[in-house]
C-alpha cells in the first residue's frame, strides 16, 4: 500500500491529463490519494474527481492565502459540504505569515471555523502553517480545550520544537518531497526520528517534485520516490514504510475505510 496524503489533482498541470496522472500513480503502487481543496470555487471539481475515482478522496477548505476572499465561509458551510461520503477531511486550512496574502486576524478566524467544523463532523483537519508556528500551536491548544479533534500538519518544514508540539497534541506529520532536497538537512533530521505511527507522506502535487524529478511538475506517482528516500533515511524497508504510512493515512482519515 502507498498513500499520497495531499495532492491537488484539479490544479493546472495535473487536471489536463488527470487520467494519465492517475494511471502512473497506480502503476507505482499508489492505492490512495487525497485531493485537497484550497478555495470554495474548487470544491465541486475536487469532489467530482473523488466521486469518479474509487482510490481518490476529497477535502473541503480554504487555504490561509484565500481567507480574505472567503469571509462568508463559516463552520456551518463547511459542515454542510463535509457530510458527503467522499469528503474525508477539512482543509487545507491554517496560517501563513510568510506571504501574508490575507489579514492575520482573518486567517485565525477562518482557521478556527475549520477546526469547529472538523470537530462536529468527526473528520480531521489538514493544517498549513508557515512562519506561524507560535500562533498555530496556540490555536490548536486552545481549540483542543473545547473538544477533541484530529489532524495532520501537512508538508512539514517547521522546527524540531514545533514537531514535538504537534506530536504532543496528537497530530500526524506529513513529509513531502522537500525532504529529498540537499538543502533540507534540518527536515531530514526531524523526519528520521518521527514515530512511525504518526508519519504520513505526500506530494503536494503539482508542487515540490522530489529528487530525481526536481524541476518537473509534481504528481502522485512521485510519492514512491519520497517513500524510498525516507525509508533509507530511517533505516527501514521501503515496503514497510509504505505500508505503515498507508495504514496511518486510513487510520487518520477513517472515512476512507
Amino acid at each position: 500500500m502507498l498513500a499520497d496524503s495531499h495532492c491537488h489533482l484539479n490544479y493546472k498541470g495535473l487536471a489536463e491529463d488527470q487520467q494519465e496522472i492517475l494511471a502512473r500513480a497506480r502503476a507505482r503502487g499508489v492505492t490512495a490519494m487525497l485531493n485537497i481543496a484550497t478555495r470554495e470555487s474548487e470544491w465541486d471539481d475536487v469532489l467530482a474527481t473523488a466521486e469518479r475515482e474509487p482510490d481518490v478522496w476529497a477535502t473541503v477548505g480554504i487555504h490561509p492565502h484565500e481567507a480574505d476572499q472567503h469571509p462568508h465561509i463559516d463552520t456551518e458551510r463547511l459542515i454542510e459540504r463535509a457530510q458527503h461520503p467522499r469528503v474525508v477531511g477539512i482543509g487545507e486550512c491554517g496560517l501563513d505569515y510568510h506571504y501574508d496574502h490575507s489579514d492575520r486576524a482573518q486567517q485565525q478566524s477562518i482557521f478556527r471555523a475549520h477546526i469547529a467544523a472538523a470537530r462536529q463532523v468527526g473528520v480531521p483537519i489538514v493544517v498549513h502553517t508557515r512562519d506561524a508556528e507560535a500562533d498555530t500551536a496556540a490555536i490548536l491548544r486552545d481549540e483542543l480545550g473545547k473538544g477533541a479533534f484530529a489532524g495532520v500538519i501537512h508538508c512539514f518544514t517547521g522546527t524540531s520544537e514545533f514537531a514535538d508540539i504537534a506530536l504532543d497534541l496528537g497530530f500526524y506529520i506529513s513529509i513531502s518531497g522537500i525532504v529529498t532536497f540537499k538543502s533540507a538537512a534540518s527536515l531530514q533530521e526531524i523526519a528520521a526520528r518521527l514515530p512511525a505511527d504518526r508519519l504520513l507522506i505526500e506530494t503536494d502535487a503539482p508542487f515540490l517534485a522530489p529528487v530525481p524529478h526536481r524541476g518537473k511538475t509534481g504528481e502522485p506517482a512521485f510519492v514512491a520516490d519520497t517513500a524510498a528516500f525516507l525509508a533509507k533515511l530511517r533505516g527501514e524497508q521501503v515496503s514497510e514504510l509504505q505500508d505503515v504510512t498507508a495504514r496511518n493515512f486510513h487510520r487518520l482519515f477513517s472515512k476512507t475505510a
